[in-house]
């Protein structure tokens, strides 16, 4: 069957692997095939070579794992030893061994939901970002009434512009190097600042600070004090930003003389925040296709990272389909 790997930085090389056999499933797994994949902004390391610390992430000169780094997927369901989960099913959720670019994918059926039948695969796949959002919203104060900086305006950071706004936010800024003045608005952003966090953190009067700041940048360690920085006292910072790095420098006085609030933490109860996030997109008509901006098939994957990994306006989420 078909597989992709990395086998340089910015370099997929297409091969073909052996298939999963049913009978060799583990209790609470799903042999899916693949129908669609989305691109994650935190796959984009990987995709330039930097090492992480997925299990069979040994290569030389990249990652040379099959499959690496796609976890968002769409299948349908070949065999299953997961009660939720039968043949037949499309299912959308997390490819849990970040190896979903290939044409038939073993995950776990925890990290997986059916969603409605009347999206494309390559919308369907945007659940699940959408329910890694939803997920940490509800581990936020109440935004309603309140201030909200979003810190990086990407594929992530305009679903949690729109998310806060749907929960009542009666401001919300979203802060991106790119200019995002053309889409933001449909997003829930009020104010669209194009400059870097530093920038727009070192011009911020102190009656403009937000209530909450949403970290959704990641990868370097600067955006996170440029977060607690940002936010208004007695205010709260989530970081959702996948770090790179183990130790992240903050100003621990900032923290304390603003009686600032810190919080992170990966999506928990996949299945139940993927449900969410399906009823969330039949609530919320034509979110989906907003969101999803660019399709490239099977064969042009190399093509897909490669406009993954620029800062380019207009794109927001890559969908690759079988």
């Amino acid at each position: 069957m078909w597989s992709y790997r990395l086998v340089a930085p910015y370099t997929f090389e297409r091969t073909d692997v052996l298939p999963r056999s049913p009978e060799s499933l583990q209790d609470g797994e799903v042999l899916l095939r693949f129908l669609a994949a989305g691109i994650c902004g935190s796959d984009i390391p990987g995709f330039r070579g930097v090492k992480g610390r997925v299990r069979g992430d040994t290569g030389a000169h990249a990652a040379e794992k099959d499959g690496f780094p796609i976890h968002e997927v769409v299948g349908e369901v070949i065999a299953s030893r997961h009660t939720a989960h039968t043949r037949g099913d499309r299912v959308v959720g997390w490819a849990s061994g970040f190896d979903g670019l290939m044409e038939e994918v073993v995950s776990d059926g925890d990290g997986l939901a059916p969603f409605d039948t009347s999206l494309s695969p390559a919308h369907a796949v945007a659940l699940q970002p959408l329910a890694c959002v939803l997920y940490a919203a509800e581990h936020l104060p109440d935004p309603a009434g309140r201030h909200v900086a979003v810190l990086g305006q990407g594929s992530i950071g305009l679903l949690f512009s729109y998310v806060v706004k749907t929960m009542g936010a009666a401001h919300v800024t979203g802060v991106d190097p790119i200019d995002r003045a053309d889409v933001g608005p449909s997003f829930g952003v009020d104010t669209s600042v194009r400059a870097t966090s530093d920038r727009w953190v070192g011009r911020l009067l102190p009656d403009a600070k937000p209530d909450i700041v949403i970290e959704a940048v990641g990868h370097q360690v600067a955006t996170l004090s440029h977060a607690v920085e940002a936010a208004a006292f007695g205010g709260t910072v989530f970081y959702f930003g996948v770090p790179d790095d183990d130790s992240y420098p903050i100003s621990m006085r900032t923290m304390l003389r603003n009686n600032l609030t810190l919080k992170s933490g990966v999506t928990m109860d996949r299945r139940r925040v993927l449900e969410k996030a399906d009823a969330f997109a039949q609530a919320h008509p034509g979110l989906l296709d907003r969101y999803l901006t660019h399709t490239f098939g099977i064969g042009d994957v190399q093509a897909a990272f490669d406009l993954a990994s620029r800062p380019v306006p207009g794109r927001i989420k890559i969908a690759i389909v079988a």
